[in-house]
Formats: C-alpha cells, structure tokens, sequence
C-alpha cells in the first residue's frame, strides 16, 4: 500500500512540474508580451558602442529614425550567415527548427549563451552544439542582442536600413577573437 502511494505521489508531483517543463523547453512557442520585458531591453548605459540594461546584460537601441546599434545589425548579418539555415529568416523559424526571436526574450542571455555553446536536444529536434565555431561565437553577443530585438519587435524583418557605426572597441575584439 506505501510503494503505491509513494507511485502516486511521485507522479502527482511529475505531473505538477510536467507545465514548467514543456514551457521552458518550448519559449519559441510562447508568446512575447513587450511590456512584460521592457525593463530587461531600456538600455541603462553604453560603453564602447554595446549597450546594456541596469543588470549589466546586453541590450539592443534603436534611435527614433530606426538607426540600430552595431551589435544588433552585425547580429542580423551573422544569424543569416550560420543560423537562419535552420531557424529561418529574421528568427521566424522553418519546417526544420522552431524561431528563435521569442526564445531570445524568454530564455535570456546565459541561458541562449548556454544552448548555442552545448546544444541540446528535445526529443527529435537536436539543437547542435557551436561552442568551437568561431563565426558564432565571436558574435555571439550580436546575434543574441539582434534576435531580442526581434522578439520585441524592436526591428522589423529584413536588414536594418540604418547603423551605428562600429566602435573601435568592438572591432578589437572582434580581430582579437577572429584571430
């Protein structure tokens, strides 16, 4: 009688935790509601051309003429170049991988940082792992700040008309990680 309460507690509490579970593996599903997350994009400060919001995470900022920040069209440059050939164009997913912009949004930095380094997989869909390509990750940064910008619909499909330039700080790293 005890194993087969214990049986059933055990799968109560599964099955309590099944929601949790499914949502996070499943941000690209979720919807993205702005306002939620507008604390996590306002930017709080710049430095050296990157932007970041008052947790000292990476931010994306659009001027009032749409003019984008480095990071966030390289970012749209560098998805099309190694990530839209599975998750689509513009983060909008394909028959082959889910979009991507919402996940930016839900699952934030360290987490998308964590998925793009090791992969993962769920079930039969197998995110690989790119933690030794250097086209990814010498723009990691970017391509995570231009797929927030989507999710929030900060920047609309397609290459963004109008950039910052490129700060000398930004391209230092970028020689110094490309090698």
């Amino acid at each position: 009688m005890m194993r087969t309460a214990s049986r059933l507690l055990a799968a109560a509490a599964a099955t309590a935790l099944l929601p949790a579970a499914v949502t996070a593996s499943n941000w690209d599903d979720q919807p993205v509601n702005p306002a939620e997350h507008a604390d996590d994009v306002t930017v709080a400060y710049e430095d050296g051309g990157r932007y970041y919001n008052e947790e000292d995470l990476l931010t994306y900022n659009v001027a009032e003429d749409g003019t984008v920040d480095w990071l966030t069209f390289s970012g749209f440059r560098r998805y099309h170049s190694e990530c839209h050939v599975c998750h689509g164009p513009d983060g909008e997913g394909s028959s082959y991988a889910p979009k991507i912009k919402n996940s930016a949004v839900h699952m934030g930095y360290y987490d998308f940082y964590d998925v793009v380094v090791n992969g993962r997989q769920n079930g039969n869909s197998v995110m690989p792992h790119f933690g030794d390509n250097p086209n990814v990750m010498c723009y990691l940064d970017d391509i995570y700040v231009y797929l927030k910008a989507r999710g929030m619909d900060a920047v609309p499909r397609g290459r963004p008309a109008k950039k910052e330039a490129k700060s000398d700080v930004i391209r230092e790293d970028e020689d110094a990680c490309m090698g």
